[in-house]
């Protein structure tokens, strides 16, 4: 549900597809076993959501321990708060055992252990101020605590497998820091050195960086179009040509939906200008607004 954007290191499926993979042999055949949606939901966070990631299952029934994993594993996990950790852990071990074998389920139940534990070593971590800090140097101490904790629950190549994507965020945002913080870099050195890290960033990543700017830039140039009388057609086409017919479409219908709720918002402060009754106002919201509306009413009300 919430993975943030990183580097990618593309390890395949498993570390021990890599392996086979340099040393000449074929791949063992992995399946991958996507969790279905239960028709009752386990909490209410997960109402109308599907289960993140997938378990790669070998033919004899060991579990690769990597990304989607524990994506799986953090679908759950998030409604920690909602309910409590026993019982989340006790849903996912339904899960596993619903969906897989029983040696496979006995497997992955192991690497949730794991996980799980791993998990409370990194509260402990995260709350050590030994390691906090602003600069590089704290960033550096992080990474390495960080990089000694997944040590004692996870070996090298699961670790690659598991954290590779993360790893090489953090890399990379250590790179940039340190290089910002170099007093011995002129300004235009250090305007290089970042250009060169952006240029070994693979397309999709440099890609992913680019496009809340690009969606910014393509904004702009519409309001610049309206401002100058151009209609909806012609906004339609630059977008269309930034992101292509389908996503200009969905951006032109709620540009439609929020100039139906301002027009609905400005009606409704006209006629509540005015009142002083609170009986009379929370009438005519709940004439004019849903419930889940009314919650966004507060933005709009200076008051009576």
């Amino acid at each position: 549900m919430n993975r943030s954007p990183t580097i990618v290191f593309a390890l395949g499926a498993a570390g021990t597809l890599w392996l086979a993979i340099l040393a000449g042999r074929p791949a063992p055949a992995v399946q991958s076993v996507t969790v279905a949606p239960s028709v009752t939901p386990f909490a209410p966070s997960l109402q109308g959501t599907r289960p993140d990631g997938a378990v790669h299952v070998a033919p004899d029934d060991s579990v690769v321990a990597d990304a989607q994993l524990i994506e799986l594993f953090d679908y759950y996990l998030s409604t920690v708060g909602e309910t409590s950790p026993d019982a989340v852990r006790a849903e996912i071990e339904r899960e596993l055992d619903r969906t897989l074998r029983p040696a496979a389920a006995t497997a992955a139940k192991r690497v949730l252990a794991r996980y799980i534990a791993y998990r409370q070593a990194l509260a402990g971590l995260q709350a050590d101020r030994r390691l906090a800090g602003p600069d590089a140097a704290a960033l550096k101490r992080r990474l390495n605590a960080l990089r000694g904790l997944r040590a004692q629950y996870f070996s090298q190549r699961e670790v690659a497998a598991i954290f590779g994507r993360e790893d090489a965020a953090n890399a990379d945002a250590l790179a940039r820091m340190e290089i910002r913080e170099d007093r011995t870099l002129s300004a235009q050195q250090k305007q290089a050195r970042l250009a060169a890290l952006d240029a070994g960033l693979p397309a999709d990543v440099r890609a992913a960086r680019e496009a809340p700017l690009k969606i910014v830039r393509v904004q702009e140039a519409a309001e610049r179009l309206r401002a100058g009388g151009a209609g909806e057609e012609d906004v339609f086409r630059l977008r269309a040509e930034a992101f292509g017919v389908d996503a200009a479409q969905r951006l032109a219908d709620v540009d439609r939906e929020e100039a139906a709720w301002k027009r609905r918002i400005d009606a409704y402060l006209a006629e509540r200008r005015g009142m002083r009754d609170e009986a009379e106002i929370a009438a005519l919201r709940n004439r004019m607004f849903s419930e889940d509306e009314q919650r966004r009413l507060g933005a709009y009300e200076g008051g009576p």
